[in-house]
């Protein structure tokens, strides 16, 4: 077990067979390459996403297909080789949430640039799609059918 500070948590024992490896950090903070992920309540959508070098930084994120269930985007080969993904079973995908103004109403998830994990080996990215319809604010509660 690894202890590290955190804002949000205090100091936490961290089991170092959980720590996820980000090769090239994540878009904005590439100097960062250890994390690991933190549920937010047992039973919730929402995770977060804590540094294991900087105490402030960590993202809260979901799975996706709990609000978006359709869902879907190709990830290229070579970063499927890069994570060593074998089978479907091995990726787990979430997508970062942002909380505007602390109003939860408000979230919005992250789908054009999902979080890819592999849960075998814990290697981890976050994938820029190309070429996708998705955006970086899709709203977690629209108000209306319309933006559903």
């Amino acid at each position: 077990m690894k202890k590290i500070d955190t804002h949000q948590f205090g100091e936490i024992e961290v089991d170092e067979k959980k720590i996820v490896t980000f090769q090239h950090g994540i878009p904005a903070f590439e100097d960062e390459h250890e994390f690991v992920i933190i549920p937010y309540q047992e039973n919730s959508p929402y995770l977060f996403l804590q540094s294991m070098n900087t105490p402030h930084l960590s993202f809260l994120m979901t799975i996706p297909f709990v609000f978006f269930p359709d869902y879907e985007f190709q990830i290229d080969d070579a970063i499927v080789e890069e994570l060593g993904i074998k089978e479907q079973e091995d990726l787990e995908i979430y997508t970062l949430i942002t909380v505007p103004g602390g109003n939860v109403k408000e979230m919005t998830a992250n789908l054009l640039a999902p979080v890819v994990i592999n849960n075998k080996n814990l290697q981890g990215r976050q994938v820029v799609l190309e070429r996708s319809p998705y955006q970086t604010k899709h709203r977690l509660f629209p108000d209306s059918e319309e933006e559903k």
